[in-house]
């Protein structure tokens, strides 16, 4: 029979506005869903699963069921309502109270710094287009590690950072709910990178116990046909989702085909290329040296083809299946493969995909650490 090793971590994951609920409790301050999902008017994030008062039952359960690790996130609208300056003690006690539970059912956590929640009075200046957003973003991040640190061993800096910048800049669904500006979403990414960097340095400068990383969305791309048309598309759609972030990440620089994929995208959608900064490579490459491990999260995979028209999305979110559509101008279009069994939100149910993707992280970025 085959057996785990000793050492390895069977567990869950949450984030914080998924599952918290009390989203107005004890001073915490508005993220970005509170306002979209109030006029969206469908979901209520209150209670959600109520995490934030039953997480002792909850980490009680996991104990039981022999779960021995779970992702959770600090919100930081919970600790700094303003994004900075006066601290909600109330938040700070709250996130000191779950890691002494986790320890006490011996459930590891491992920590985001930021899941999608952006607060409020961040985005309204910018978002991660604003590079004063960015250096509050690293103060968090910093109180973080001072306060937490004896009870925090895992730290990852930002949660699919390629969902955020995609959703909120092409496909819309995320707030502010911008469509095909592939310019912001570039420049999001690139931002991101570039945050991610700073607080890898700063973690190691610091002497921190315990270990950092980030965790990547990374949805395998391949073309539908051999076709040269269908293989770029491929290429094309993989920069997007993909190789712009682990070059940033794990590469530490923007390869040149990388780097003329994204080109070739922006200018085709009459947008002004993003600008890299040999500074800011160099701090990207220290991190990559420094990082001590990559999480994937792997969904779907995508199946392009060449396409010239004007962009076109529709988002499944309902569970109408076929109903989603996907046709980015100077990118491609996702097809969807009839002999691959696909979920009710049309996401292609294909495992090879996973392993594809973490053999090129290992094979192409020589990354073999965790």
């Amino acid at each position: 029979m085959y057996k785990l090793p000793d050492d390895f971590y069977f567990g869950g994951a949450t984030a914080a506005y998924q599952c918290e609920g009390a989203t107005t409790e004890d001073g915490k301050g508005d993220v970005i869903w509170d306002t979209y999902l109030k006029n969206q008017g469908r979901f209520n994030p209150d209670p959600a699963c109520d995490f934030y008062h039953r997480y002792p039952e909850d980490l009680k359960l996991c104990h039981d069921f022999g779960i021995n690790a779970i992702r959770i996130s600090i919100s930081w609208a919970r600790i700094f309502p303003d994004g900075f300056g006066k601290i909600e003690q109330r938040g700070v006690d709250y996130y000191h109270k779950l890691f002494a539970k986790c320890r006490e059912e011996g459930v590891e956590p491992f920590v985001t710094l930021h899941h999608f929640d952006t607060p409020q009075c961040m985005q309204d200046i910018g978002g991660w287009l604003s590079g004063e957003m960015l250096d509050h973003f690293v103060e968090f991040a910093k109180f973080c590690f001072e306060e937490f640190g004896s009870e925090v061993k895992y730290w990852i800096t930002i949660n699919e950072p390629t969902s955020m910048s995609s959703q909120q800049y092409i496909g819309g669904t995320f707030p502010p709910g911008i469509k095909y500006d592939f310019h912001k979403c570039f420049q999001a990414e690139y931002n991101m990178n570039l945050v991610h960097a700073r607080i890898v340095e700063i973690f190691k400068k610091g002497g921190y116990e315990g270990k950092i990383g980030i965790v990547h969305a990374l949805q395998t791309v391949y073309p539908i046909t051999n076709a040269e048309e269908d293989e770029h598309a491929a290429l094309l759609q993989d920069a997007l989702d993909n190789s712009f972030y682990l070059d940033g990440t794990l590469l530490g620089k923007y390869s040149h085909e990388v780097l003329s994929l994204v080109r070739e995208i922006i200018e085709k959608n009459g947008q002004e290329m993003i600008e890299i900064k040999a500074e800011d490579e160099r701090l990207l490459e220290k991190a990559a040296q420094e990082m001590d491990f990559v999480g994937m999260n792997y969904y779907f995979s995508k199946f392009m083809r060449g396409y010239e028209g004007k962009s076109e999305t529709f988002h499944n979110g309902t569970g109408e299946k076929g109903s989603s559509v996907s046709r980015l101008q100077g990118v491609g279009e996702e097809v969807h493969r009839k002999d691959i069994p696909s979920t009710d939100w049309d996401w292609p149910i294909y495992p090879k995909g996973m392993f594809d993707q973490l053999s090129r992280i290992k094979n192409h970025y020589k990354w073999d650490k965790e």
